[in-house]
């Protein structure tokens, strides 16, 4: 248990150090900790573990305990002296025996509100004929092959009434080929001709502007993305990895 605990403390002071999470996905919570309490736990946290920053401090859902919002997507709950903690996901058990994952539900809402934040013009769209049924927000790697899967089912999802917008999240990270073909994409003519060329495996050509793609990548570290494609639905929940078009919608109730 103890080497368990290092871990995780180790985890979230390389994330934090590494500078991949530059804001927080902070708790949603219509209530805050008194200025005393959030004092003594962003002292005592941020003297222990190095390149931690405390972004908020509220009451959590166990007594005697505060959620602790960081630059680290891992959730800490610490006692009001910031003496002990532990890192990690809050369950429920309900009374009907089934479990509630208290903490990505805060995770969702805040997630809603920082894409929300984006400006529309700033994504690469593929909307249907008509009024969207659905929204799905994508961060998406032009080299990545299930995304590359993803998009061949753009066109049916459109069909079904959902649409699509993109983000740019190249895995490879700022200053790759990878980052620099996401941003030749964006700064095209035509960018969603530009996606479906460069998602096919064809070259597109090498184009520079002012770009949101260095933005987006951080805001992916800044929701919780580890990896393509990720999609977050409209109420903040993210689906990891490729799902096929229909199972999708059925998720969505749209079928």
């Amino acid at each position: 248990m103890r080497q368990f605990i290092q871990g995780r403390i180790l985890a979230a002071c390389l994330f934090a150090l590494a500078g991949l999470a530059t804001a927080p996905v902070a708790l949603a919570a219509d209530k805050t900790a008194s200025g005393d309490v959030e004092a003594a736990i962003t002292q005592r946290l941020e003297t222990a573990i190095p390149g931690l920053q405390i972004q908020g401090v509220a009451p959590s859902d166990i007594d005697g305990f505060y959620a602790v919002s960081t630059n680290n997507p891992d959730m800490i709950y610490s006692t009001a002296d910031g003496q002990y903690f532990f890192v990690g996901d809050l369950y429920h058990v309900s009374q009907q025996g089934g479990l509630d994952n208290v903490t990505e539900k805060s995770r969702a809402q805040s997630r809603a509100k920082l894409i929300a934040d984006v400006d529309p013009d700033e994504m690469i769209n593929f909307s249907p004929k008509g009024q969207a049924k659905a929204n799905i927000y994508v961060f998406t790697d032009i080299d990545c092959p299930y995304c590359r899967k993803l998009h061949k089912d753009v066109p049916r999802l459109n069909e079904l009434g959902i649409a699509v917008h993109y983000l740019g999240y190249p895995r490879t990270g700022p200053n790759t080929p990878s980052f620099r073909k996401y941003v030749s994409v964006w700064c095209s003519d035509n960018p969603k001709a530009a996606m479906d060329d460069a998602k096919a495996g064809n070259a597109v050509p090498s184009k520079t502007c002012d770009n949101p793609v260095l933005e987006q990548y951080r805001l992916g570290g800044e929701v919780g993305v580890t990896g393509t494609p990720a999609i977050v639905l409209e109420d903040g929940r993210m689906v990891r990895g490729y799902v096929p078009p229909d199972q999708l919608a059925k998720g969505l109730g749209i079928l």
